[in-house]
């Protein structure tokens, strides 16, 4: 035993070592991009061995190495989050080095102030997480009372782009995503149109706030509630909505990423119906928007006037600056393994309110088709958002999402 134990200390001893490798992380790719991209890695066993307060990630490029910010998972302790940049079909080295007087410094932090949950980089917050209840406006139904959103959304040179409570939909609230025309056995219940009195979406818990080098986020316990029961509430939906917010290397953009896992403890489930509205990733944008000053772009060519209900990978939606001059907007990307891919979309027309030409966009998957959700059974949908000040081109939104959709591949050597 003494024997075996020499043995490990001789194998992964090179961690008290200053310099030498700990172990180390092969990365190919087959995505041509400059784009950095969160990458994971689980380490099982490796991390018990390799592992030490003093620890840095290298990133080796032949004879030079750059030293490059990791995270441990806040869910998962031996899984590992780095960014990596690639050239096509060439393998890249991270190894876990040990270096006295480098520290792995975090880039993200939070606050919860005032009953919002503010994520930031540096000193700037990017987004606002509601999880007081918000009372609407004074001589407004108090249904349209809400937790559980995301807002604001601020970009990079500090436009806010979400809106909520406008008075044209009382019921819109920033970034959110409640289930429209459902049914309970026999029953419809709409969470979407709080003033219906049907049904509701509410914070109920955080699993996880998480603040480190590579993103910050939380992971929130939201709850669908039935209010149309003869025997009073009742909870038809559990959710666990998780939100990650990263940067990349352009100063001017940052990302967001937007998982919702739910389940419905019901004997018999739920049907969302198929319909226009509900569910996915909806976003309201700010009142400064209207026909005039804003645009939308398709992974499949489409534009402002022709997009609504057609189906997209990604989708721009992008106009004119409040702060200063210039462009921004939203990148919204739909994961392959999302229950409708390409995804239906719901953009307002031209003439929405009343001809104003207000923006709100959704990736909506029951547009078209019903979905059964089964007891006790759980779905996942995956979006990323990128939050741009500039401008995007298609290429470059097809470029992004590709580095969403597909993973590179992986492998741990010594």
């Amino acid at each position: 035993m003494k024997n075996l134990y020499f043995l490990f200390l001789l194998f992964f001893g090179s961690v008290i070592m200053n310099g030498q490798n700990c172990l180390c992380i092969k990365v190919e790719d087959d995505i041509s991009s400059d784009f950095e991209r969160p990458v994971s890695i689980v380490l099982d066993n490796q991390k018990n061995y390799c592992w030490d307060k003093d620890i840095v990630l290298v990133k080796k490029n032949g004879i030079e190495t750059e030293v490059v910010p990791f995270q441990i998972d806040h869910n998962q302790k031996n899984k590992i989050w780095f960014k990596h940049t690639n050239e096509p079909g060439v393998k890249t080295t991270y190894c876990f080095t040990y270096k006295k007087n480098l520290k792995n410094a975090s880039l993200f932090n939070y606050i919860l102030d005032n009953g919002d949950l503010k994520v930031k980089f540096g000193d700037q917050s990017l987004i606002h997480y509601r999880y007081e209840m918000k009372l609407p406006p004074e001589g407004v139904d108090k249904l349209y009372q809400k937790s559980g959103y995301i807002h604001p959304i601020i970009s990079s040179k500090g436009d806010t782009l979400t809106r909520i409570q406008p008075p044209d939909h009382y019921h819109h609230y920033g970034v959110w995503g409640p289930w429209t025309r459902t049914r309970i056995n026999d029953r419809r219940v709409d969470f979407w149109n709080l003033n219906d009195g049907q049904g509701t979406v509410l914070f109920k818990s955080f699993k996880n706030i998480m603040a480190g080098s590579i993103y910050g986020g939380f992971v929130a316990h939201q709850e669908h509630f039935n209010l149309t029961s003869k025997k009073g509430t009742k909870l038809a939906l559990n959710e666990n909505l998780t939100v990650k917010v990263w940067k990349n290397n352009n100063p001017n953009q940052y990302f967001i990423d937007y998982t919702t896992k739910f389940s419905s403890p019901l004997e018999r489930g739920i049907l969302f119906e198929a319909y226009r509205y509900g569910g996915g990733l909806g976003f309201r944008f700010k009142e400064q928007w209207d026909k005039e000053n804003c645009e939308v772009i398709t992974s499949e060519g489409k534009n402002r006037a022709s997009a609504d209900g057609t189906l997209a990978k990604w989708c721009i939606v992008y106009g004119d600056a409040s702060v200063g001059e210039g462009i921004t907007g939203v990148l919204f990307m739909s994961h392959p393994n999302n229950r409708s891919h390409p995804e239906p979309m719901r953009i307002w027309p031209m003439n929405a309110n009343k001809g104003r030409g207000d923006m709100f966009f959704e990736f909506c998957p029951i547009r078209h088709k019903d979905w059964k959700i089964e007891p006790q059974k759980s779905y996942e949908l995956n979006y990323r958002m990128l939050v741009f000040d500039g401008k995007i081109t298609p290429q470059e939104a097809e470029q992004h999402w590709k580095a969403f959709a597909f993973q590179p591949l992986l492998e741990i050597t010594k």
